[in-house]
Parts: structure tokens; C-alpha cells; sequence
């Protein structure tokens, strides 16, 4: 659940701040689980909605469903090899979730490196930031939808493929995707997907990033330079990617009365 547990707490986070209110359910299905990039890939709902059980079982109305989003977030990374880092803690969780907001505002894996610098930016996130939580995808797997225009269809032409893909690497995809066939999971994001190391930076500096947005990483000379320390230091890596983390972490926190502690993380409280 590591992949799962990071990319919900990612997904939150850009889309009104870091709330929960991608945990949110929608009688109309308008919520940001119900987006496109969430709907049916988005994992780890009822693993968060067990451990807010569990808090609340202990101390009731103390911790909020964002809290518990970003610690979980860190515990399943330190939980497959990564490093642990502080979490601020404090966040309410908010009361409105937005399917089309969702659909909008969060990053996709056909972006260009100047159209994900844009979006990090949106949200207060720099270059680095935008490198270095890339590294995230060191762990987990993917459709080969987010796969197949790169080596069918590059750029909306029959039969292109992708020259930022390594030759043999392409057609290594190839034979785990085919090109009718956009719901199979590609095995790994990278040789060792099970494991949160440096691995996906030495992936991408040898043209083997799964993703466009991957790839288009050694489009620029100072993220091409973020890329390549990252792959040679994992300490460093390791440092970066929780400075990170918090960072992102900290966006648009609701604090007060502009948000509340769910008593379910599914719903809001009756007396909202």
C-alpha cells in the first residue's frame, strides 16, 4: 500500500490543500475521488479509514483525517526503505471536494517540464520540489494508458514513438503493453519498485522514465543537475525528499475554524 498511501496524500494536497478532501464521498459523485485521475487507481481509502477508526477509539476529536493522510504518507515510504522525516501536524480537514477542480489542477504524466513547473509552482512548489517528489515514483506501478502515447501515438502520430524513450527500453513496453490493451499494469516504475531508493533517478538519466513527465525532467539543465545528484547520493535523496515532503505538506493548511476533525474521514461531521 506504500505507492498507494503517498499518492493519496500527493493528490490531496494539490487540490485545495492538504483537507482530506480527497477522502470524501459524493452522493452526486462530483468529488475528487470521482476524478479522472483518481477514479479506479486511487488506493488506500478503507487502510485510512481503519486507522482513523483506531484514533478515534484511543482520542476521540484529536487528529484529523489530514494528519493522519501525511503520517501515513511518511510511515509507508520509511515502511519500504525510505527515511523518516518530521511531520508538522495540526491540519483540520476541510468540507468541500471537487471532481472538476481535481480534473483541473492536478499534475499529469503527459506534462512537459514547463508545464509541470507551472503547476508546482501554483501551489508554492519550486523546481527542486517538483524533482525531488518525482522521485516518488520510485515505488509503484501504472496503466499502460499513461504508457501507450508515447510508443503508438507520440504527439498524435500513428506508429511515433517517443524519442526521449531508450530504443530497447520502448520495446520492452511494448511487449507489456500492447497497444489495444490500456488497462494492464506496467510491472514497475522501476527495477526495484517494491523498494524506496534512488533507482527511478538512474532510470530516467538512462531515457528509462515510465512517464513523459519523467523524461521531460532532463528537458532542463538545473533539473537535469537535481536528477543526477539524487542518483549518485541517496543520502542526499533521502534528506531532499523529506524537506519536500513537508513542504508540500504544508499547502493552504486549514488551521481554526476554517476546517474541523472528521469524526469519519468520509464524510463531514453532522454538525458542520
Amino acid at each position: 500500500m506504500a505507492p498507494g498511501l503517498l499518492r493519496m496524500h500527493f493528490h490531496d494536497c494539490f487540490v485545495r490543500g492538504c483537507d482530506a478532501s480527497v477522502l470524501l464521498d459524493s452522493p452526486t459523485n462530483t468529488g475528487e475521488k470521482d476524478a479522472l485521475p483518481n477514479a479506479g487507481s486511487l488506493r488506500g481509502f478503507a487502510e485510512i479509514d481503519a486507522i482513523k477508526a483506531e484514533v478515534e477509539s484511543i482520542c476521540p476529536g484529536v487528529v484529523s483525517c489530514a494528519d493522519i493522510l501525511a503520517l501515513a504518507a511518511r510511515d509507508a515510504v520509511v515502511k519500504v526503505g525510505g527515511r523518516y522525516w518530521s511531520v508538522p501536524l495540526g491540519r483540520k480537514d476541510g468540507f468541500v471536494s471537487s471532481m472538476a477542480e481535481a480534473n483541473t489542477v492536478l499534475p499529469s504524466p503527459f506534462m512537459t517540464f514547463p508545464q509541470l513547473v507551472l503547476n508546482f509552482a501554483a501551489v508554492g512548489l519550486n523546481v527542486m520540489d517538483l524533482v525531488i517528489l518525482s522521485g516518488g515514483h520510485t515505488i509503484g506501478q501504472a496503466h499502460c494508458a499513461v504508457v501507450n502515447p508515447r510508443l503508438y501515438n507520440f504527439n498524435g502520430v500513428p506508429g511515433a514513438t517517443d524519442p526521449l524513450l531508450d530504443p530497447s527500453f520502448a520495446n520492452l513496453l511494448r511487449t507489456m503493453c500492447p497497444s489495444d490493451q490500456p488497462l494492464t499494469i506496467v510491472g514497475q516504475m522501476d527495477a526495484t519498485n517494491s523498494t524506496f531508493d534512488t533507482n527511478y533517478f538512474r532510470a530516467v538519466n538512462n531515457r528509462r522514465g515510465l512517464f513523459l513527465s519523467d523524461s521531460t525532467l532532463l528537458s532542463n539543465p538545473v533539473a537535469r543537475r537535481i536528477v543526477n545528484r539524487a542518483a549518485r547520493s541517496p543520502r542526499s535523496f533521502f534528506s531532499d525528499f523529506g524537506r519536500s515532503m513537508v513542504k508540500m505538506g504544508n499547502i493552504n493548511v486549514l488551521t481554526g475554524s476554517q476546517g474541523e476533525i472528521r469524526q469519519v474521514c468520509s464524510a463531514v461531521n453532522t454538525n458542520a
